[in-house]
């Protein structure tokens, strides 16, 4: 896949504004396009600027997030760029995986206003979409194996700054970093729930996190998607397993 026609044909909003700024930046395709290169604000827009989120639009705002989150620890790890090496060959094949780490790497030289990168994605991307989003940084967070305080930082700063409230944040935190009540987190859930609480947050879990929420996104996302739902499914698992109900 050749990235000038990514750009050209498979991004929508993600063109304009400070993501649009960005991957024109990593790239040296946009760098004359004053109305790419120099727009920062993220107010919707008419014409060829698309309000849905395309393929593209999301590989984007997870590309320049991705640079974010690596550089919060002011250390950039081989595991990191391994995990999303790994990721993108796994969904998009090994050209497609080469050419977005060079795009990272570009990136990674970059200053990220995270805040106006996660107003853009707040504006135009849909919830659910989003959910997925953070559930992929948190996975490049972890993917040394240590909970870093500023990787946790930055990726709260980024939850807030999309609006993804602090239970959901909570959820996808626990899906890596496990506690006692790591399953009640999951679920959104206090351990004091009763059985039939614990039943009816299951299923409202299991609808947040289907698959076919993001289904728009292509295959590829709807299956790294389904890791999610599985989460959800063996912590109602451990729960009725825990507390013997039926």
């Amino acid at each position: 896949m050749s990235y000038k026609k990514w750009i050209g044909g498979a991004i929508g909003w993600a063109l304009g504004g400070p993501i649009g700024g960005l991957i024109g930046f990593a790239v040296g395709y946009m760098a004359d396009d004053s109305s790419l290169s120099t727009q920062t604000d993220s107010q919707p827009r008419t014409g060829r600027y698309r309000r849905t989120t395309s393929p593209g639009d999301f590989s984007s705002a997870l590309l320049v997030l991705s640079a974010a989150v690596m550089k919060a620890d002011g250390k950039l790890m081989k595991s990191e760029l391994q995990f999303i090496r790994e990721f993108y060959a796994k969904q998009f094949g090994e050209a497609a995986a080469a050419e977005q780490i060079g795009i990272l790497k570009e990136l990674l030289n970059k200053d990220i206003p995270v805040r106006e990168v996660c107003h853009q994605i707040r504006d135009f991307m849909e919830h659910p979409m989003r959910l997925q989003l953070m559930h992929y940084l948190f996975g490049i967070a972890q993917s040394d194996g240590k909970v870093d305080l500023s990787e946790i930082t930055i990726l709260n700063q980024i939850a807030t700054d999309m609006n993804i409230s602090s239970k959901d944040f909570e959820s996808l935190k626990a899906m890596f970093y496990k506690d006692i009540n790591a399953s009640y987190t999951i679920l959104e859930i206090d351990p004091e729930a009763t059985d039939d609480e614990v039943k009816k947050a299951f299923r409202k879990m299991a609808m947040k996190y289907h698959p076919d929420k993001v289904k728009d996104l292509g295959e590829q996302h709807a299956k790294a998607a389904q890791e999610k739902f599985i989460k959800v499914q063996e912590a109602y698992d451990h729960i009725r397993k825990e507390r013997g109900m039926k």
